[in-house]
């Protein structure tokens, strides 16, 4: 159990952190910065992890209950991770919470953008979302262009799926082919 540092782990957080773990194994698809153009580095796999999440998260409020209840359970887990991740790093306990604002405020401004880019339905806006936050190199702009249409296919992917096959699907989201192929070019 992920998150099992804390004591007893109430029951429906068990498949919460196993769906966090797969999301966050996605979001680390060598691919991703290779062909995606996101940085590898602390603020680049941010960046991967808030989309893979964004995408779970929007298909998950369009899912009858108790849906919302695990969106909310799985927005706790992935900000219980990145608090982990602060402390392992060896930021004090003091400097955490502040940290911990502004990822929240990072994190919730990208799923503004990307949720934004997706209601105009012009292909363009999320390309641009993308290159602003996770693929900002001076060539940003194909990373951008690979990493939207990744993040349609995974949106396409997961529009298929019913909330039981969310929480038990090994494959929640489609490798990042045409990224591997771009870079192999």
């Amino acid at each position: 159990m992920m998150f099992g540092l804390f004591g007893k782990r109430d029951a429906r957080q068990v498949p919460v952190d196993a769906l966090f773990a797969r999301i966050a194994e996605a979001s680390r698809q060598p691919a991703l910065y290779l062909g995606g153009g996101i940085p590898d580095s602390f603020e680049g796999r941010f960046e991967s992890l808030t989309l893979h999440v964004f995408l779970v998260l929007r298909r998950l409020r369009e899912l009858p209950a108790p849906a919302a209840d695990l969106a909310q359970d799985l927005v706790d887990a992935c900000f219980a991770y990145l608090e982990l991740g602060f402390r392992n790093a060896g930021i004090s306990d003091i400097a955490v919470p502040k940290r911990m604002k502004k990822i929240g405020q990072m994190f919730y401004g990208r799923v503004r953008a990307y949720e934004t880019a997706l209601e105009t339905g012009a292909p363009q806006d999320l390309i641009e979302a993308l290159r602003r936050n996770a693929s900002p190199a001076e060539d940003g702009s194909q990373g951008a262009l690979l990493l939207a249409a990744y993040a349609d296919r995974a949106q396409a992917h997961l529009a298929g799926l019913d909330l039981n096959a969310i929480l038990n699907a090994d494959l929640l989201f489609p490798a990042p082919v045409e990224l591997e192929a771009s870079h192999d070019a």
